[in-house]
């Protein structure tokens, strides 16, 4: 199984239990050996008391291509820690799309850059960093038969 396969199948695996960003309305534009565009729209229900995009949401947007970015591998992989700084408001209507990008990855840490935008625009930088928990997305028996 190529490195872009399994990255598909961990994806699939991920999707069919992630409810929060389904319910969202998120979907998932490209996947691959570390990296994930995920994108969702700004909805009514997710803007603050200032009538912009509630910031939580666009952070929940950024881990979301986060996750499927650092489970590419098809390894059980759950956030450390993760860090956004916001560049501008969010409206309603607003497409965003999430870009993460693996930056290092070693041993069972790894590091990743997210960069979310509204077109043209940068919304928000986010960096997360990972820690492989043990176990799998789905069960690789291609891998079993090359050993």
């Amino acid at each position: 199984m190529t490195p872009e396969e399994i990255a598909q199948r961990s994806a699939e695996a991920m999707w069919a239990d992630d409810r929060a960003s389904r319910a969202l309305g998120m979907t998932i534009s490209d996947i691959g050996p570390g990296r994930a565009t995920v994108s969702m729209s700004v909805r009514p229900d997710m803007v603050n008391g200032h009538a912009i995009g509630h910031g939580g949401f666009t952070f929940t947007l950024a881990d979301t291509a986060f996750a499927f970015a650092c489970n590419s591998h098809n390894r059980s992989t759950v956030a450390a820690t993760g860090q956004i700084r916001f560049r501008r408001p969010t409206r309603v209507g607003d497409v965003l799309v999430a870009r993460a990008v693996e930056r290092h990855r070693e041993g069972r840490d790894g590091t990743y850059d997210v960069v979310v935008r509204c077109g043209d625009e940068v919304i928000a930088e986010f960096e997360g960093h990972s820690k492989e928990i043990g176990g799998t997305l789905f069960r690789d028996d291609s891998a079993e038969e090359d050993a």
